[in-house]
This record gives structure tokens, C-alpha cells and sequence, in this order.
């Protein structure tokens, strides 16, 4: 049974200069010298942090990579955990080092979402180990897995660009738990020639279920998800929803303040203020609250649990609140269709964040809740016309 080893001083300092020349059976493909230069930080300032040099394999040199996070791989997990920078956020496909590895040391495999690449080299302090990083499109493994980008064909493509069987002497590849949905583990056995071992949920456990002979306990099997990890996931679904909200807004002070003889701002900011801040109030109570209250909320729908903290939020705001300009019983009827529908729409985005729900059920809920939300904003609509046109007459 192969272990991870220890990281020695001598081990460090021997095969990991960062620009030394190649030892071992076979040289070194042009794409693979390419990017032991890249990552060399002695020979191209503009090389990651992250590389510390090269180390020599049978079928080239590969990266070595530091297991310290450095500000700048801190900023890019608070930048990737708070807007679209995820979607830039990657590392190259490849093979990779921690540490001084050898032919007997493990193989993990890990996306090239950089905040994952990040979370599982820090898990590996003082280990020599591989880490074979996949093209996943900068999404995490459970989300690739489920979309299909961290998969049988992928793993199965980059075992082979990488020369794996070459790289080290077992036949074994430790895979994320919550990557098993994409990856087929009798196909990969058939195609490579490798097993799969399904490892701990957390990369944090990843040292402990390899002391232990591959082994995990039920707690390295169990996704807790507590309520700091819904948390921590919501700056994700808060600015992605206030970028849209400026023409929410737009469309509430324009219906506010169109009157027979024009746009009138005065009353388009005094009328339409108070739905304003239900849609604002809406945004944090399908984007924030729902999350952190996750596992409170009855029902299983995300759609439903949205649409619940969304009622209780308007009633709230119009009962206790003082928001006056909502009592009127049309504009109070928009206001329990609209805001509801609007806070159920965010939550239920919340489940590309989650183990929750796999992708049939987001399918699901999607197919029964965008009819309905297209109904209650027609209806919410047709009741503001309604409403224009009374006042209009009342004028």
C-alpha cells in the first residue's frame, strides 16, 4: 500500500531546482518543457506564486507548487467567492508536485477552479504527493461533476497526457467524493488501467484517510455544510442580483412616476420608494437569509423556502415596518405576488452551491417555478395598470 512520505530536507533540496536539468527515463515533450519554464520563477518573473520550480519525471518535468497561501491566492479566493472572477479563476490542466514525490507517491485529483487547486495543495503540508488537476471550465468538482466537465473522458484524457503510468509505479488515483457522480471508476480501470479511490469530502482529511489505508470514517464521508459554509457562499448569489437590481429599480420609478402629464420624478421617487426597498429586501432574503436558514425553512424546494422567507419579509416590512405607501389593497397584492416570486427565484440559484439537490431536482423545480414567476409578474403587471389607470381617473 503506497503512502504519501514526509517531505525531508534533503528530499527538498535535491531534484526541485527550478531550472536544473531533466533526469529520468524518458525527455521531456515540448509542452511539458513549456511549462516547467513558466512556472520557473528564476527564469519568468511573471511565473505563479504558487510554483517553487520543476521536478524531473519519466515523462518530463513537472511543476512543483508551495502549499503556503500567499495575499494574493487570499484576495483571489475572496474576489472568486464575491462576483464572475470565478469564471477567470483557473489553474493550467496538468500534472503537478507537493513536496518531492516519486514513483510510489499518490496521485489526487482536484478542478482547475484555483480555489479548489488552492484548498487541496494547503491540505498537503509536508507530504510528497501528485496532483492531477482537470480541466473542469473553472467550476468546482461537484458542480463539474454534475455538469459533466469533471467526468470519466476528462480524467481518463489527462491521466494519458500526463504519461501517468509512467510517473509512478501503483495504479491508483484518489478522486473527491463529491466528483463520484461524474467519474465511471470500472470505466477508468478498463480505459488506464488505474482504480479509483473515492477520498474524503474535505481536503483537509485527505493526510488522515491515507494514514488510515485509504480508509474514511463517516465523518470524512458527510457533507456537514454548516451554517458559516452557506455563509460564506452567498456573497456569490448577493452581487449577481444587485447588478440586476438597478432596472428593477428603473422599471418601479418609472411606473411610479408616469402620469398623464409626463415622467414626474418627485412622484416616481415618493410613491415608488417603498417598492424599491421590497426589492431590496427581496434580494437579501432570497439571497442571504434563505441560505443561512437553509435547513429551518420548511419543505424541500429552494423555490418554496424563497418563497416563504419572501412573504414573511413583505409582511413584516408592511406591517411593522412602516412602509405606507403599500396599503393600498392592489398595490399590497402586487406587493405578496411580485416580491415573494422575485425572493423564491434568487434562493433557488442557491442550489448550484449546495449537495442538496442534484441536477434532476433543480430540473424540476425549474420546469414548475418559471411558469409561475412569468405569471405573477404578469399579474403584478396587469394590477399595476390597474391601479395607474384608477389614479389617473381620479385626477
Amino acid at each position: 500500500m503506497q503512502k504519501l512520505k514526509f517531505v525531508t530536507k534533503e528530499q527538498r533540496d535535491s531534484g526541485s531546482s527550478c531550472c536544473g536539468p531533466e533526469q529520468g527515463a524518458g525527455a521531456a515533450s515540448s509542452r511539458d518543457a513549456a511549462r516547467s519554464i513558466l512556472s520557473c520563477p528564476t527564469t519568468n518573473r511573471n511565473a505563479p506564486r504558487w510554483t517553487t520550480g520543476t521536478v524531473p519525471t519519466p515523462s518530463g518535468a513537472v511543476p512543483q507548487i508551495s502549499t503556503v497561501w500567499t495575499r494574493s491566492d487570499y484576495w483571489g479566493m475572496l474576489k472568486s467567492r464575491s462576483g464572475g472572477y470565478r469564471m477567470r479563476y483557473t489553474v493550467a490542466p496538468g500534472l503537478y508536485a507537493v513536496g518531492a514525490p516519486d514513483r510510489d507517491s499518490d496521485v489526487l485529483v482536484t478542478a482547475n477552479y484555483k480555489l479548489s487547486f488552492d484548498i487541496v495543495r494547503r491540505a498537503l503540508t509536508g507530504f510528497n504527493a501528485w496532483v492531477l488537476v482537470l480541466d473542469t471550465k473553472s467550476i468546482n468538482v461537484w458542480c463539474a461533476a454534475g455538469k459533466g466537465t469533471f467526468s470519466t473522458d476528462e480524467l481518463a484524457k489527462r491521466m494519458t497526457e500526463a504519461r501517468l503510468d509512467a510517473v509512478v509505479s501503483h495504479r491508483r488515483v484518489i478522486v473527491p467524493q463529491l466528483g463520484a457522480v461524474g467519474v465511471n471508476a470500472a470505466e477508468i480501470v478498463k480505459r488506464t488501467g488505474f482504480r479509483v479511490s473515492f477520498g474524503p469530502v474535505e481536503a483537509r482529511d485527505i493526510p488522515e484517510y491515507i494514514r488510515a489505508g485509504y480508509k474514511k470514517t463517516k465523518a470524512m464521508s458527510a457533507m456537514k455544510f454548516t451554517m458559516l459554509d452557506r455563509l460564506v457562499l452567498t456573497p456569490m448569489e448577493i452581487n449577481p442580483a444587485m447588478k440586476k437590481f438597478p432596472w428593477v429599480a428603473a422599471g418601479i420609478l418609472l411606473i411610479f412616476g408616469l402620469q398623464p402629464s409626463g415622467l414626474l420624478f418627485k412622484e416616481a421617487w415618493s410613491n415608488g420608494l417603498p417598492f424599491q426597498l421590497l426589492g431590496l429586501l427581496s434580494v437579501l432574503t432570497g439571497a442571504l437569509v434563505t441560505p443561512v436558514l437553509l435547513p429551518f425553512i420548511p419543505f424541500r424546494s429552494f423555490a418554496v423556502k424563497g418563497w416563504i422567507t419572501g412573504v414573511l419579509s413583505v409582511f413584516i416590512a408592511t406591517r411593522y415596518l412602516g412602509l405606507s405607501g403599500v396599503q393600498d389593497p392592489i398595490l399590497l397584492a402586487v406587493a405578496y405576488l411580485l416580491f415573494p416570486a422575485l425572493s423564491s427565484y434568487i434562493a433557488l440559484q442557491f442550489t448550484g452551491s449546495t449537495t442538496f439537490t442534484g441536477m434532476s431536482g433543480v430540473k424540476k423545480e425549474l420546469k414548475i417555478g418559471i411558469p409561475l414567476y412569468i405569471g405573477a409578474a404578469s399579474v403584478s403587471l396587469i394590477l399595476m395598470v390597474v391601479f395607474k389607470l384608477r389614479e389617473w381617473s381620479v385626477i
